[in-house]
C-alpha cells in the first residue's frame, strides 16, 4: 500500500505549492514511485509540478453520468471507469498526475464516486507514495479518493485567522472518520510570530516552519513550477530538513 500524504489547509497558505515541493523531494531523495493527486477543485498541483492537466476524473464522471449509453456494448460500467481514470493519469519526470477536478454536477454520483474510491484505492497500491492535494473541505477525501491517510499534513499561515482554520481542517478530518496516522502542522511564510498556545489547540503535531522565500515568489509570479527551483531555495530546503516526519512509514 502507497504511503498517503494528504494535505490540506484554507487557501492561500501556499498547501498546493507545498504539495509540489513534497513530490520533488521524494523523486530527488529516490524514496521510490510517486503518485501526485490533485483533489482541489482548483486544480494548480499540475502546474506548480510542470505537468499541467489535459483530463480530470470530473469532467469523465459528467461525461459518464450524462451519457452511460456511451459506455461499450459488453463493458460493466466499473471496468469502462477503471480504463477512463487510467487514461487521465499524467507520467511526469518521477512522478504520474491524477486530477479530480470539479465536485459533481447535479446528475446522481453515488454509484459512481463508490466505484471511483475502490479504483483509486487499487491505483494507490502501486506506487509507494501518494500525495494528495486537498481542497479545505476534504471533499475527495471523504467521497472519491480513500477515506484514509498514513498523514494529514495541514499548511496554515501564522495568523489566528490561519491556525483557526487549520484545527477547522483537523477537526472535519475527525467528523469525517477518515481514518489517519500522523496529523502534522506546517506553518508557512513564518516569522516567527505564530501564537504556541494556537499551535497546540489545534491538536496536529507542528512539526516546522518555512519562511518567505523569495525565490519561490518570483517562480510564482511567472508562472514557472517548482521543478525549476534551485536546489539551494529556502523552502525546498526547510521541507527537506523537517521532511522526515512526513514520508517516514511507521
Amino acid at each position: 500500500m502507497g504511503h498517503i500524504i494528504a494535505l490540506a489547509g484554507k487557501g492561500g497558505t501556499g498547501k498546493t505549492t507545498t504539495a509540489a515541493l513534497l513530490v520533488r523531494l521524494i523523486k530527488e531523495k529516490k524514496l521510490g514511485s510517486c503518485l501526485a493527486v490533485d483533489a482541489d477543485p482548483n486544480s494548480n498541483l499540475g502546474e506548480s509540478l510542470g505537468l499541467p492537466a489535459q483530463e480530470s476524473i470530473g469532467i469523465i464522471l459528467d461525461q459518464i453520468s450524462a451519457h452511460p449509453d456511451k459506455i461499450p456494448a459488453g463493458m460493466p460500467k466499473d471496468r469502462f471507469l477503471e480504463y477512463r481514470v487510467g487514461t487521465a493519469i499524467l507520467e511526469g519526470n518521477g512522478f504520474d498526475l491524477l486530477t479530480m477536478g470539479k465536485p459533481e454536477g447535479p446528475g446522481c454520483y453515488c454509484y459512481i464516486n463508490n466505484v471511483l474510491r475502490n479504483i483509486v484505492d487499487k491505483l494507490i497500491k502501486d506506487y509507494d507514495y501518494v500525495v494528495i492535494d486537498n481542497e479545505a473541505g476534504l471533499e475527495h477525501l471523504s467521497r472519491r479518493t480513500t477515506r484514509q491517510a498514513d498523514v494529514l499534513l495541514v499548511i496554515a499561515d501564522a495568523t489566528k485567522v490561519g491556525l483557526r482554520a487549520a484545527k477547522r481542517v483537523n477537526d472535519l478530518s475527525e467528523e469525517l472518520d477518515i481514518r489517519i496516522g500522523k496529523r502534522l502542522l506546517i506553518i508557512n511564510k513564518d516569522s516567527g510570530e505564530a501564537d504556541s498556545a494556537l499551535i497546540k489547540g489545534t491538536g496536529l503535531e507542528h512539526i516546522g516552519s518555512i519562511g518567505v522565500d523569495q525565490a519561490l515568489a518570483r517562480i510564482s509570479s511567472n508562472g514557472s513550477s517548482v521543478m525549476d527551483l534551485p536546489p539551494d531555495a529556502l523552502s525546498l530546503n526547510s521541507l527537506a530538513n523537517i521532511g522526515e516526519s512526513i514520508w517516514q512509514r511507521n
